[in-house]
């Protein structure tokens, strides 16, 4: 790495939700899914309860010294609008309780002065427009109000109008008495998935999107909600066949007709919807051979991808398992181009993991504007941020990686109370400020597995980061 690279000095900017402690923090409130709009200036966070709650991005406030001239922008967001989204139901034919829980959202290419979001739970999909609407009164008028006089008849509401001469009638006008954000569900796309959706994600065209659950990945068109097809089918014949699920799905940024898919597995799969109407055989497969060495029970486990995200030019893909963030080019299938250790510490608790089902944690990961940054989350509260282009060691130290806790309170930003070494700047030098800090020697004994950053999202153009932890949800910038 070049000597003139400046690291990024993070900012704990914002955080909305009760400061309860975790444990006291009912389940419906616990933070599901985060998204950001195309500019950046809206964020909606959706929750098990089912709600989603829009967050607008506020006039810049600025933060300075007296004695330093260099005054930088803090992004500030502010409440905007919440609605219902989902209502808990009950399949009656397969006595199966659905829960209410949006399990991810996506706003819709915005073209007028109205905000378009698909939302979902683990069956429907929605289609919601969040708008201003005015509330309108009466107002600027003389006359008596149709009906009403001293005793209630219609001879004396005549004789009463009948007394103001005509000259000084006010015809009556409507005024907008206030301005409400209201939010209304234009389509339900439902009854197109026999299990669990996991993902949904919109095309490049601005027309169609996927929505992926274990088995299946479905094409629709937002303008119709009665009919879908269906693109992959990984379903076998005899279910005591099956061997792998998918986990997640997504439309390459650019080109309409490719969209990837995870699996269980460890793989991703490309598809391109040119090639046939069911993509059955996918267009490139990125899979990472599996030292034989290191097999064990938990393999197939830590080996499944929670998440999976193109950069925005469409030349990486960014991956997340329980254990690694991988970065593959989309032009090499054979091996990703960084494989970066989260959590090597956990390694030796993997049985402790799979008894209180940690081990089947879901965390997303996500890029920068210019996919030169990585994120991701883990335990205790903590995510990571990491530079494409620095190199690392195996053990996971390099690659510029910082770590930071999101905190209900004043943030630090080196944790040092967890028996470790968690140094924070450049390696070789004394810089505390930015990127470049070296693999946290973390004791995961000290951990607290009930504080999960689970779900982080980033600005489309700035290096503004959310980050979702039980019922919270963080902003950093830098």
């Amino acid at each position: 790495m070049s000597s003139s690279y400046e690291p990024l000095e993070w900012k704990f900017t914002q955080v909305f939700g009760d400061r309860s402690p975790v444990e006291e923090v009912t389940d419906v409130d616990v933070v599901s899914a985060i998204e950001f709009d195309e500019t950046g200036d809206y964020i909606a966070a959706g929750d098990r309860g089912g709600r989603v709650v829009i967050f607008e991005r506020a006039q810049e406030k600025q933060h300075g010294t007296s004695k330093k001239k260099d005054v930088s922008k803090t992004p500030e967001y502010k409440f905007h609008a919440e609605f219902q989204s989902h209502e808990p139901e009950f399949d009656y034919l397969k006595s199966l309780e659905i829960e209410e829980k949006i399990n991810k959202i996506k706003w819709c290419t915005r073209h007028n002065t109205a905000h378009f979001l698909l939302t979902t739970n683990d069956k429907t999909i929605k289609l919601w427009k969040v708008f201003e609407k005015k509330v309108k009164q009466v107002a600027t008028t003389n006359m008596p109000p149709s009906g009403s006089s001293n005793n209630g008849t219609v001879q004396a509401y005549r004789s009463t109008a009948a007394a103001i001469p005509v000259s000084q009638v006010k015809m009556p006008r409507l005024t907008t008495r206030e301005t409400v954000v209201a939010a209304s569900a234009r389509r339900v796309f439902a009854n197109a998935h026999a299990y669990h959706i996991n993902s949904i994600s919109l095309n490049s065209d601005g027309e169609t999107y996927i929505s992926s659950d274990d088995l299946r990945i479905n094409l629709w068109n937002l303008s119709i909600s009665d009919q879908s097809f269906n693109i992959v089918d990984i379903k076998p014949a005899n279910m005591e066949e099956l061997t792998e699920v998918i986990t997640s799905a997504e439309f390459h940024p650019q080109h309409c007709n490719l969209f990837m898919y995870s699996s269980s597995k460890g793989t991703i799969k490309l598809g391109d919807m040119r090639s046939a109407a069911l993509c059955d055989r996918s267009a490139k497969t990125f899979e990472e051979e599996e030292d034989p060495a290191s097999k064990s029970f938990f393999s197939e486990i830590i080996s499944s991808i929670s998440d999976i995200r193109f950069s925005r030019d469409g030349r990486y893909i960014l991956s997340r398992d329980y254990l690694t963030l991988k970065l593959w080019d989309i032009n090499m299938e054979s091996k990703p181009v960084k494989s970066i250790p989260i959590h090597d510490y956990l390694r030796g608790k993997l049985c402790d993991l799979y008894e209180n089902d940690c081990i089947f944690d879901k965390f997303e990961c996500a890029m920068n504007h210019d996919g030169s940054l990585l994120l991701t989350g883990s335990y205790h509260n903590y995510f990571h941020i990491y530079d494409r282009n620095m190199s690392g060691k195996g053990d996971g130290s390099g690659y510029g990686g910082l770590c930071l806790e999101a905190t209900k309170f004043p943030p630090k930003q080196v944790k040092k109370g967890l028996g470790s070494k968690m140094k924070l700047g450049r390696s070789k030098t004394k810089d505390q400020k930015g990127l470049g800090i070296s693999s946290p020697d973390i004791n995961p004994d000290t951990i607290d597995y009930t504080k999960k950053a689970l779900h982080v999202a980033w600005h489309p153009k700035e290096n503004v980061i959310a980050v979702g932890a039980a019922n919270n949800l963080y902003l950093y910038a830098a």
